[in-house]
């Protein structure tokens, strides 16, 4: 984006914390509402009676927006500036959880998927404008660790929204089982039920459209001129960069990885081989995969500051593959919680990648950002193939995808250990 200033970042007109507050609130807003897919995916699952790969079609839809959306974002910025495009964003956002209205009215599995699909959208461009934006409020030298403690934002949505969630929409599969369910009395329990998560999302709705009048009236706060239109084959040259184009891979197999545990949690803590409770209950315990993440980035923003971050990558990464295969190939609570403990280590994973990555990208930095929020869409690939394998196999064995998706990010820690 050019700017006013002539150099690469944005400049602020007055409160320079102020807006680093609104930008935490975005990861807040986007984090907690991407991470409502993990209670979603259980209750679609069982009240369409899909199988694994079936039901893994919500984050195909969720996460397909980021590769059709994020360049288009990123050139929206790049002409209206930050604060405009998450206005935009965000209202984009409200439209898709008004969305789940007819698609509750309609009792269609496939209307569940284009709401969700508008919603990502909304997500998608909101993202476009949060990462780079934290990035350049500030000393470049610590890009990394203000980069994660933003994400500990993202991560106490994450939190706080699942838990919230397996409440208002995931108890009622405690005391009826769909499956048991035929003809006119299924019709109507679906009816019911897409309801509990039509009111959800309403309520989202409303809390959203309120977050974008607020950033609209304080659009001027930070300065901007439009930047010169740019082209995709443009944009997409920028993979032609060794260490660009394995991070974007590597946020691709990330995000994936992490979407494809986190969906598949409360499936996996239900099994009696694990912890053997019931759907309300396994629900609450997503909120610790996703709290270990918030604390891991709290603490990653220390070790990112003292340590190399690609050696810290790296050994995280190392970390979650280890995590894993106890996971796999234990019982009980070691299983549940070994798995439950991989949010930890993928605390710092996203910001850090992101960070060395988009090292010495410079006034490109806007279509870096662009490519890479692409790159999620990794959380609507790695999660079906995970399905798949679970439908084939077993959910301990489909651990081996997210397992492979960290061995290459190791290997893209240690590549980028210093700096580029």
């Amino acid at each position: 984006m050019a700017l006013m200033t002539g150099k690469s970042e944005p400049t602020q007109s007055a409160g320079g914390n102020d807006l680093r507050i609104f930008v935490f609130a975005l990861f807040f807003i986007f984090g907690g509402i991407t991470s409502l897919n993990d209670v979603v995916i259980p209750k679609l699952k069982a009240l369409f009676t899909l199988s694994y790969a079936e039901a893994m079609l919500v984050q195909s839809a969720f996460f397909a927006a980021y590769f059709i959306i994020s360049l288009p974002a990123a050139e929206v910025v790049k002409r209206f500036g930050y604060m405009r495009t998450a206005v935009l964003g965000l209202v984009t956002m409200t439209l898709g959880c008004l969305l789940f209205v007819p698609a509750s009215a309609s009792g269609l599995f496939g209307m569940f998927l284009l709401a969700l699909f508008v919603l990502a959208a909304g997500i998608t461009t909101v993202q476009v404008v949060a990462n780079p934006l934290i990035s350049m409020l500030g000393n470049p030298a610590t890009a990394h660790s203000r980069l994660t403690f933003a994400q500990a934002f993202n991560s106490l949505g994450t939190t706080i929204f699942p838990y919230v969630g397996s409440i208002l929409i995931l108890g009622s599969l405690a005391t009826v089982d769909p499956a048991k369910l035929t003809g006119t009395a299924l019709d109507a329990f679906r009816g019911v039920e897409t309801r509990v998560v039509e009111h959800t999302y309403l309520g989202l709705a409303a809390a959203l459209a309120i977050v974008a009048a607020v950033v609209w009236f304080e659009r001027k706060r930070l300065v901007e001129a439009p930047g010169e239109p740019g082209s995709f084959a443009a944009a997409f040259a920028l993979l032609g960069r060794p260490r660009f184009g394995f991070g974007a891979l590597c946020i691709f197999l990330y995000v994936g990885a992490e979407v494809a545990i986190g969906s598949l949690m409360v499936n996996y803590l239900m099994q009696a081989s694990v912890l053997g409770v019931a759907a309300e209950d396994a629900g609450k315990h997503v909120p610790y995969y996703w709290g270990g993440a918030m604390v891991g980035r709290f603490i990653g923003t220390y070790f990112l500051r003292v340590y190399s971050p690609g050696k810290v990558l790296a050994c995280v990464t190392a970390a979650a593959i280890l995590l894993l295969l106890i996971s796999a190939n234990s019982l009980g609570l070691v299983s549940g919680y070994a798995l439950l403990a991989v949010g930890l280590c993928n605390s710092i994973m996203f910001p850090t990648i992101f960070s060395l990555a988009s090292e010495k990208l410079g006034d490109r930095t806007a279509e870096g950002s662009g490519i890479i929020c692409m790159a999620i869409v990794g959380g609507a690939i790695v999660p079906l193939i995970t399905g798949r394998f679970a439908d084939l196999t077993s959910l301990k064995f489909a651990l081996v995808v997210p397992a492979v998706c960290y061995a290459t990010i190791l290997s893209f820690g240690w590549y980028a250990r210093r700096p580029a």
